[in-house]
């Protein structure tokens, strides 16, 4: 690897790293920063605010690929990704200086949801960009491995972004924290924004857009000949169902949905559970290089394919696994303890709610929600025509109350007396409360050499894993699907559609799925059927691509060596 090379590398992934930590840490905070900025209006107005928090740090990103993508290709590599790090880093640093709603009122959470889409819209632009520059800058038969560096930098945000959330509530406490302590972790963004900005600006374009450029080959209307063109929308079809999708759900599963099963099904203190997933991510994240090496010797699809397929076989063992020693209790209680849910099932509702806003208050969605939040494993035991709904604990029977029924005065107190009649009965049954002394807790972070943590962190490390077989190729595998003239455009879209949809979408599905089924396993069916397809779509239509020529005029021309003279 060249001095030159090497530069490329370090600027896109450090720039990519800290885009990754800026969106991250709205993410781990949404909370707090939703207590100073939403919860003082009313329900309506909350749950608009929150609608767009949520489209902005998923369901915008694809559009973001479209506007930079398309600058990408019209104007160059170089520049459109150090707009959207100034973007990005910018739009972060506000968030941390941005008054909230007790001093400057309703516009305080105007431009924050105005600072969150901006954010969106950059890191739609951002991955596609450094993905793209670092491939046409790698020699010819390396690209796996010198784009894989591009994607350890989602893990590495994450795991930033984790550390300096706990080392801030570490040195402030809890409190401080709470109050105002939280502002740090994005004020140290400017930080962090001053160094990409001053590395990038070192950066030439890539040789493959100069080439472009000066021969006069480059697209006009990129977004027209990307996806307007059947033999290339075609493509990118194949990209997302055949790639994309399979990857996005096993890196949302192995990273995110590990963090959401870990704390709000098995019960396991927010402090542990990021340290247990932050040394699974340390330990781990080595892997994202090594398959990105290998897929320059094997393929792309073999590490691909072969992630998705051991994670669909895998997810189940491991997830049980996990719970039995995060919490034996817990899980004792799931194999023993038989709960059933009485009502009909037509008053029902599959409660898929990504943003926290929707109300279920038919009595069937109170008592499954309920159930659901305490990680009860339960059946359903429907009886048409029944009028209410009540939860069989044993002997005893609790009727579930009918919220549609009341006015908003009345629901309040009437959630609360089931909430608390519900968790007196399942802890006279056996069900451990939350804070049961069986629940693995960790004193520091180096508290790892008990059994617990040890064979917790060894489980995660092994689902970050899966994460790098899939994650580390796909940069190689896009940008070679496409021609020089729309790379940008084209391999940005099916991306963020894959990881912003697909993967995004993950832990509220898995939610509904489980309160739908009465089992805290239920929802990993999700990513399992999505790995799945990709697998047998992947071997089925998408080719392999790792000796392509993407300097050729067309990447999908038979591949073939290219002149000395492009060369670096």
């Amino acid at each position: 690897m060249t001095r030159e090379e090497r530069k490329v590398i370090i600027a896109s992934s450090a720039g990519t790293v800290f885009e990754w930590y800026d969106f991250y840490l709205y993410g781990s905070l949404a909370a707090i920063v939703g207590a100073k900025f939403f919860s003082q209006y009313p329900e309506g107005t909350r749950n608009i605010f929150a609608l767009l928090a949520f489209a902005a740090g998923f369901l915008v990103r694809p559009f973001g690929a479209l506007v930079f993508g398309r600058l990408g290709d019209l104007v160059g590599r170089k520049y459109t990704f150090l707009i959207t790090i100034l973007i990005m880093g910018s739009s972060t640093f506000l968030v941390g200086i941005l008054p909230t709603a007790e001093s400057i009122g309703i516009a305080a959470p105007v431009i924050l949801i105005v600072l969150r889409l901006l954010q969106g819209l950059a890191l739609g632009g951002e991955y596609g960009g450094a993905a793209t520059y670092v491939a046409e800058h790698a020699p010819h038969g390396r690209r796996g491995f010198y784009t894989s560096f591009i994607q350890v930098t989602a893990t590495a945000g994450l795991f930033l972004s984790l550390l300096v959330i706990l080392f801030t509530q570490l040195a402030l406490g809890d409190a401080a924290f709470r109050d105002w302590g939280w502002r740090i972790p994005f004020l140290v963004s400017i930080l962090l924004l001053g160094i990409s900005v001053w590395i990038r600006l070192q950066l030439e374009e890539s040789p493959a857009f100069k080439r472009m450029k000066e021969e006069g080959t480059h697209s006009k209307a990129p977004i027209t000949e990307a996806f307007g063109q059947w033999k290339n929308a075609k493509v990118a079809l194949l990209a997302l169902l055949g790639l994309v999708a399979g990857q996005a759900v096993v890196w949302y599963t192995g990273q995110f949905y590990a963090l959401f099963f870990l704390g709000s099904v098995l019960k396991v203190d927010g402090y542990t559970t990021n340290l247990l997933i932050a040394w699974s991510l340390l330990l781990g994240s080595g892997g994202f290089v090594l398959f990105g090496w290998l897929s320059d010797k094997i393929g792309r699809k073999p590490i691909i394919l072969g992630g998705c397929l051991i994670a669909a076989l895998t997810y189940f063992p491991l997830f049980k696994l996990m719970s039995a020693e995060a919490n034996p209790a817990l899980h004792q209680a799931h194999q023993t303890i038989a709960v059933q849910v009485l009502t009909d099932r037509d008053t029902c509702s599959f409660q898929f709610n990504p943003v926290g806003t929707a109300q279920f208050t038919a009595a069937c969605d109170v008592a499954k929600a309920a159930l659901a939040r305490a990680s009860v494993n339960y059946s359903v035991e429907g009886t048409p025509g029944r009028a209410g709904t009540a939860v069989r604990i044993g002997d005893k029977v609790i009727a579930a109350p009918q919220l549609r029924e009341m006015g908003p005065a009345e629901r309040g107190p009437a959630t609360a007396a089931f909430n608390r009649d519900l968790a007196a009965a399942l802890t006279a049954a056996g069900y451990p409360p939350a804070a049961n002394p069986t629940v693995v807790r960790m004193a520091s972070p180096f508290d790892i050499f008990r059994e617990q943590p040890a064979v917790l962190i060894g489980i995660l490390t092994l689902l970050v894993i899966y994460v790098t077989m899939v994650y580390g190729p796909i940069a190689a595998a896009l940008v070679e699907l496409f021609p020089t003239r729309i790379r940008y455009t084209s391999m940005s879209l099916p991306y963020h559609i894959g990881n912003g949809w697909f993967g995004g979408l993950l832990p509220a599905t898995a939610f509904a799925m489980i309160a739908q089924t009465g089992d805290i396993y239920f929802g990993l069916w999700y990513p399992i059927v999505i790995a799945a397809a990709t697998v047998v779509i992947g071997t089925l239509f998408v080719p392999e691509t790792k000796d392509r020529d993407i300097f050729a005029a067309d990447a999908a021309e038979p591949p073939q060596r290219r002149p000395a003279s492009a060369d670096l």
